[in-house]
């Protein structure tokens, strides 16, 4: 992907203290007419690899009036392998096309050998996978020439072979990489959920001055086979009423911060996800409140 030099004029690329949206094709056409008033969209990396075309002649138009997130789902930060150099290329070619205010991944896994699946799988929480995970983090952010977010996992399934927190596994990979870090409050009750702890403990215990960006999502409910309930990170419904309460707990303690709805399945009409990105920003002020200045927690 040849590199290409940003057009002007653009509105700037930092992303405001504000809740934003997921960009998706259906809206596109809707958002570029009425210009609605919104903190930012996140793209996801992997639509916008190709070099031309109305994908990217369309994403310049929302580009021009808004700041962008942009959200890899595809780097495999966790596998043992060495990272895609191809696919590392083409995500610094996007950055440096779009200049987006934020550049963030998951904590997963999802190759072996040349194959790619289809899945964010989870990783054991031991010295040798921490290893891996910041010599990959310091690969990603000496291409990208910038800072990358790490997100929290929601899981389904966790490793005997874990020697730490995940907690405490994610707050040293972001002292020794010097990544920041895309706290998913909706992940976080997926898997206090599914593996029976407490959210707000796990909370507690997060590198919470590191954090940068916050996901929002819906989930599907289910159970597993012994009867026990068992959400599903599924981005297909509203925020939940618990997760509303964990981000306001989290914005209580760290200040307004530049906030996502994800809705990426199942895709409402433009004007109920606009209305769930209102209520997290309306959330968001509430919550920080008497804070007095706009900080991260130290």
């Amino acid at each position: 992907m040849a590199a290409i030099q940003p057009p002007a004029p653009r509105i700037a690329a930092t992303l405001p203290h504000r809740a934003g949206v997921g960009l998706k094709p259906e809206h596109i056409d809707q958002i570029i007419a009425e210009r609605p008033d919104l903190g930012f969209f996140e793209i996801h990396a992997e639509n916008y690899m190709g070099e031309g075309g109305p994908p990217h002649r369309r994403l310049e138009a929302i580009r021009a009036s808004y700041p962008l997130s942009l959200h890899g789902v595809g780097l495999s930060i966790g596998s043992p392998g060495p990272l895609d150099r191809d696919h590392l290329s083409r995500l610094a070619a996007l950055n440096a096309r779009y200049e987006p205010g934020l550049f963030s991944e998951h904590l997963a896994w999802s190759t072996h050998d040349a194959g790619y699946l289809n899945d964010l799988l989870p990783l054991p929480y031991t010295t040798e996978t921490l290893a891996t995970v910041v010599s990959h983090i310091h690969q990603v952010q000496e291409a990208m020439g910038r800072q990358m977010l790490l997100e929290n996992p929601s899981t389904y399934v966790v490793f005997a072979q874990s020697t730490m927190a995940e907690v405490d596994f994610i707050a040293e990979i972001a002292e020794r990489s010097g990544c920041g870090l895309l706290l998913d409050v909706s992940n976080v009750l997926v898997s206090a959920t599914n593996h029976g702890f407490d959210p707000e403990g796990y909370l507690d215990g997060f590198p919470l001055r590191h954090v940068r960006e916050i996901h929002l999502a819906g989930f599907a409910e289910s159970s597993d086979d012994a009867g026990r309930p068992l959400l599903i990170d599924a981005h297909n419904s509203p925020v939940r009423d618990r997760v509303w309460d964990l981000y306001r707990l989290v914005i209580g303690r760290i200040g307004p911060t530049p906030t996502l709805v994800e809705w990426d399945n199942d895709v409402p009409e433009w004007p109920i996800l606009h209305a769930e990105a209102h209520r997290a920003e309306a959330t968001m002020v509430a919550a920080a409140r008497g804070q007095g200045e706009l900080r991260h927690a130290s």
